[in-house]
């Protein structure tokens, strides 16, 4: 699925870029996109891809965590210490916190 978005997206942005239809369909294609990503069903479904992957990565943290124990050097664990902490609370572009 990754790689589909990816391609779909490259794909828009090498029409938009090379198009010869002028500004007036650039800015209906940019419109469209707008409308897109504003759709609550679209929104929502960000939202839970992101909670899901948050959710996921901290079971898989945990469970590394447990198999690895002592054996990271410490420079490492308190860089991902660090990271962990970084963005908490706060409410990014979306409208969503990263809680």
């Amino acid at each position: 699925m990754r790689y589909r978005l990816t391609f779909i997206a490259g794909m828009a942005l090498g029409y938009v870029l090379g198009t010869r239809a002028g500004r007036e369909r650039y800015e209906q294609l940019k419109k469209s996109a707008r409308q897109f990503a504003q759709n609550p069903a679209v929104r929502n479904t960000c939202e839970t891809a992101a909670q899901n992957g948050r959710e996921f990565a901290g079971k898989a943290y945990h469970a590394v965590g447990e198999k690895v124990g002592d054996k990271v050097p410490a420079s490492v664990a308190d860089r991902v210490r660090s990271m962990r902490g970084r963005g908490n609370g706060v409410e990014d572009d979306w409208g969503t916190t990263n809680t």
